[in-house]
């Protein structure tokens, strides 16, 4: 095999302390995914369920839109400035990221929260990769492991952390696989860490003999119907929405990175955060006076989902849209800490949406041909994507595996044409195989 180290692949006992720590690492990684998961929707629905109702509102209220936001950018700027790691890596890096320092774990997970509970417009993806890497770095100091085996151990505790979110061990191992294109036996070690730790982590939330596992809710979203069979006009719309999402990607892309390159030096970050979430919540409120819910501009914009799907007004689609682009941006751009990926999702479905209302088309069918499509925008990952969309939709939507499949690779295509680098791998394939080959 060749490689860029002289080192060879863990064999024999090598390999097997390696799997037996994969498998140590995958249970506290899983646990600690869902306990910041609790934490961050305990405290969003304090702060937007519990707080309006004690003020006397049944919705939150213009002060608690605009404010929030920017109560949230100092929570990000105080775990940025006071504690170490700088708040995990940047969003607008993608999803991956070398191994986090457990020093650096409280401030990852202070500076999520500040985003994720109050508002931003980001996913939990990154800080759950960063925070299981950490119990990975953990375990292995414990365990003695050698700076070579705990990067491929941390790696292990990011996708047991991942599969929490993303439903289970065989996409996050799937995304694996799919990330390591091209390493060939080299990605092997890696692999099979990572799916030992996956499936081990993930017996926390599926249960073990007599326990029945944590109650933590699915993503599957509910109450699709059933679709069945596809036209041709479907998959025409699949491809116009798949190359309109990412080009609606590729300018978020880019008006974020304008602001990541300019704003520090211009504004300095306490300014850019601050003002950052300023604007998410005047574009938030400014929504919800147009017509639409300003809870749906806010967030990841996974829990909106059914409700867009649902929406029979291009007006609202439209304003949701817009607004949800230009918070993604702001976020992506403004230094908040989260994940890339499910706001991007939500624009591919709010453009399929489109068609809903305009054609009829099958609110399932624009869930599916969606969520691949912006994903696919975003991560440049499309066998991950394509697998993300059929769980979203389950088996409501087994017959627009087609119509996914064709707006994952059009926005695939348009994305390269663009000239957009992975965001996804900020550690780059050379840097892979060569902490995996030195194992």
């Amino acid at each position: 095999m060749a490689t860029t180290s002289t080192h060879a692949q863990p064999t024999g006992a090598a390999f097997l302390r390696l799997a037996l720590l994969g498998a140590v690492i995958g249970v506290p990684a899983a646990f600690l995914a869902a306990l910041f998961l609790a934490l961050v929707h305990d405290l969003e629905h304090w702060l937007w369920h519990d707080l309006p109702e004690s003020l006397g509102s049944s919705a939150p209220p213009w002060y608690l839109v605009v404010g929030l936001p920017v109560a949230g950018a100092l929570v990000v700027l105080l775990a940025r400035t006071f504690l170490p790691g700088d708040g995990g890596h940047a969003p607008l890096d993608g999803i991956a990221g070398a191994p986090t320092p457990v020093a650096c774990g409280p401030g990852v997970a202070l500076a999520a929260i500040g985003t994720l509970a109050f508002g931003g417009v980001l996913g939990p993806e990154g800080p759950l990769i960063a925070l299981g890497s950490m119990v990975g770095v953990a375990v292995s100091r414990v365990a003695r492991a050698s700076a070579r085996e705990s990067s491929v151990l941390a790696s292990a505790g990011s996708f047991s952390a991942i599969s929490a979110l993303f439903g289970g061990p065989v996409i996050a191992g799937v995304l694996m696989m799919e990330a390591s294109v091209g390493l060939g036996s080299a990605a092997t070690p890696m692999l099979v860490l990572g799916f030992v730790a996956a499936a081990t982590g993930y017996l926390i939330f599926v249960g073990f003999g007599d326990w029945g596992g944590l109650n933590v809710p699915g993503l599957a979203v509910p109450d699709l119907p059933a679709y069945n069979g596809t036209h041709i006009r479907d998959l025409l719309f699949a491809l116009a929405v798949g190359v309109v999402a990412a080009l609606v990607i590729h300018a978020v892309r880019e008006g974020a990175a304008g602001i990541a390159l300019r704003g520090p030096g211009r504004l300095g970050i306490p300014v850019l955060l601050l003002g950052g979430g300023l604007a998410v919540g005047v574009l938030a409120e400014l929504a919800d006076l147009l017509g639409a819910n300003s809870q749906d501009v806010l967030f990841s914009g996974q829990a909106s989902v059914p409700a867009l799907v649902a929406t029979d007004s291009t007006k609202i689609v439209l304003i949701l849209l817009v607004a949800k682009a230009l918070g993604y941006a702001i976020c992506l751009g403004c230094g908040f800490r989260g994940g890339p990926v499910f706001p991007a999702i939500f624009l591919g479905i709010a453009l399929m949406t489109l068609p809903v209302v305009w054609f009829d088309l099958s609110p399932t069918l624009a869930v599916a041909a969606g969520a691949a499509a912006g994903m696919a925008a975003m991560t440049r990952l499309l066998l991950t994507s394509m697998l993300f969309a059929a769980l979203l939709v389950g088996t409501a939507g087994l017959d627009a595996a087609p119509a996914a499949v064709l707006a994952a690779v059009a926005a695939w295509l348009t994305i390269s044409a663009l000239g957009a680098r992975n965001p996804a791998a900020r550690v780059s394939e050379p840097q892979v195989a060569q902490q995996v080959a030195d194992t």
